[in-house]
């Protein structure tokens, strides 16, 4: 068994397709049949040729064995759901039936339901009437309605339709592969930072998840004693050797250490690497080196290494591991990231896994660290911004933990992006590698020792930064901000980059700005930001992000989103029209967490 055949043990969730039929006999439903199924096995394959799982296989869907036309039949669906480990659901029909008779009842599975528009048989009044039993029941649903009539026996998908039906698969199967899982928290409170400061509540009600916990001692153990698997560090020693270019000292003089050192400080943080990856998802190998307790690991989705300040005061820091495990490629080739947030922040930690799960790529962890307006650019370096720049930037910079991907070595037509791990090449992975500097920790910050990646993120990509709060007496509210990644002249670049700690990875990223709210200027969306971090996403995912938000029961309170891509239950228009904000927040408010 291979480390990754170990890590997907556990079966994905699959989506569950009910072709619902008006049920009456003699002439109706048997009219009806054909074209219901037909409906249900389109959205099927739909699904499965576009969304994959994290280790690259296609999304799998179990369609009901019959039309649904009643409760006898909805309730044989569910069985075959349950038995089949679907998490999602999706309810199309061309066709009037009976609605709660029909619905899916289950209250945490994230549900929708496609009436087809046509003329001939009334989808429509269907759709409404059963999106009514579902917000009357407090069950919410996303109802789906082609803008265009279609023919009667038109099994075609529609585009409008298509978008949304991938829309809410990609949230509620994020939702539905969360749940079960466990946040692994490495160490407690991180030099105060809220966010490190676990809130099981949040997970357990919110996310379906449970909390694991380690004290960082367990990697002093495991190093000492050698619990890891040996061969792999060999390998993944000389892998380091050969593919990690160790950049300049940045300390002064006085304080650099000896090669010695520092070569002794590389075995440490491959070990620590291995050991955070074994921790999270276990390994089969340590059974047979007589750890079997170990090898299990902790069934963990996304962990937080505190690091600062009880570790890294006395060993190499985390930025290494954090890097590493959050990139797509290792020693041992091309994988999924592992997801793990710096200082243990777990609500940044979220934020990754939230747009991980969405796309299926590596994610940017970084501190929101300065908002640099074209005025202060100018002073300071003579450059006017412009293009995407032109109304100012902020410096995404953090303590070398964010993933390698983020370099923008990767390529589609030409232009730079973040792939998921199967569509990476051997030769991309390499200029990441190339593009990234190993540098000396600074001791200051780092009294431990350890190695920071140091990289600057090509321009021009489309990218989504988000961030969960926590907010007492509400809960959790998201805040997702569109935009650009920004080039800058070199020495542009330098000037500004030195005035903080060189050192550490960069990304210059400039929001879309909307003229309203947060999205006024690039000040007000480094004023508005909720916390000292973010993660960043490849794309512009806002949409699905707000999807999978309405379906955990989170409000978003800012967003730069066009209105035309917002897609939530329709409920949620029962709260109001005319101020979705509010409403969103309203109907979070009533209808409560997911798992409450």
């Amino acid at each position: 068994m291979t480390h990754q055949d170990y890590r997907y043990q556990q079966p994905f969730p699959k989506i569950g397709i009910r072709p619902t039929i008006d049920g009456r006999r003699k002439g109706v439903r048997e009219s009806l049949e054909e074209q219901t199924m037909r409906m249900a096995t389109s959205v099927a394959e739909l699904i499965s040729s576009e969304l994959r799982y994290a280790d690259g296989s296609p999304v799998e869907c179990v369609v009901a064995e019959t039309c649904i036309g009643g409760v006898a039949e909805a309730a044989a669906a569910a069985t075959l759901f349950s038995r089949s480990n679907v998490g999602v659901t999706i309810t199309v029909t061309p066709c009037w039936c009976y609605g709660t008779e029909t619905m899916d009842m289950s209250p945490s599975t994230p549900t929708a339901i496609w009436g087809f528009n046509g003329t001939e048989r009334p989808g429509a009044v269907y759709l409404a009437a059963v999106l009514s039993a579902h917000a009357q029941k407090g069950i919410p649903a996303f109802g789906i309605y082609g803008e265009d009539v279609q023919d009667g026996g038109d099994t075609t998908i529609p585009d409008d339709v298509r978008d949304k039906l991938l829309r809410f698969s990609r949230a509620g199967l994020a939702a539905a592969t969360m749940k079960g899982q466990a946040y692994l928290s490495i160490g407690s409170v991180s030099m105060g930072i809220a966010g490190s400061i676990v809130n099981d509540s949040f997970f357990q009600e919110y996310l379906g998840m449970r909390n694991e916990y380690v004290d960082m001692s367990e990697l002093t153990r495991r190093i000492e004693e050698e619990i890891y698997d040996p061969e792999e560090y060999e390998r993944a020693l000389a892998w380091v050797k050969d593919n990690c270019n160790e950049g300049p000292d940045n300390n002064p003089e006085h304080l650099q250490s000896d090669r010695k050192r520092k070569d002794d400080e590389w075995e440490t943080v491959v070990k620590m690497t291995q050991i955070v990856r074994d921790l999270m998802a276990g390994n089969p190998k340590l059974a047979s080196l007589g750890y079997e307790e170990e090898a299990m690991g902790h069934h963990a989705i996304v962990s937080g290494f505190q690091g600062q300040r009880q570790w890294t005061d006395h060993a190499p820091n985390g930025d290494f591991l954090e890097s590493i495990l959050n990139s797509t490629f290792d020693w041992n080739g091309k994988r999924a990231p592992y997801l793990v947030a710096t200082e243990n922040d777990s609500l940044n930690g979220v934020s990754m896994l939230f747009g991980s799960l969405l796309t299926q790529t590596a994610q940017i962890f970084a501190d929101v660290r300065t908002y640099w307006s074209p005025d202060s650019v100018k002073r300071v370096t003579g450059y006017q911004l412009e293009g995407h720049a032109a109304a100012g930037i902020l410096h995404l910079i953090n303590s070398g933990s964010a993933a390698l991907d983020g370099t923008g070595e990767q390529s589609k037509d030409g232009k730079p992006v973040l792939k998921p791990f199967w569509d990476i090449t051997d030769e991309e992975v390499q200029h990441c590698l190339k593009a990234t500097s190993w540098r000396p920790a600074s001791v200051e910050y780092f009294r431990g020792g350890g190695y920071s990646a140091d990289f600057l993120t090509k321009g021009g990509m489309p990218v989504t930064m988000t961030r969960l709060n926590l907010v007492k007496g509400l809960g959790p509210v998201l805040q997702i901000a569109q935009g650009y990644t920004v080039d800058l002249p070199e020495q542009v670049h330098d000037t500004l980059d030195q005035r903080t700690d060189p050192t550490w990875p960069s990304t210059w990223f400039a929001p879309i700005l909307t003229g309203s709210g947060a999205f006024t200027s690039v000040y007000e969306v480094m004023n508005q930001w909720g916390a000292n971090h973010g993660s960043i996403s490849y794309g512009h995912i806002g949409a699905d992000l707000i999807t999978l938000a309405s379906i955990l029961r989170i409000p978003v309170n800012m967003h730069n989103v066009p209105e035309a891509e917002i897609f939530r239950p329709r409920a949620w228009g029962l709260f109001g029209t005319s101020e979705p904000e509010g409403a969103d927040y309203r109907a979070c408010h009533v209808f409560g967490p997911l798992y409450r």
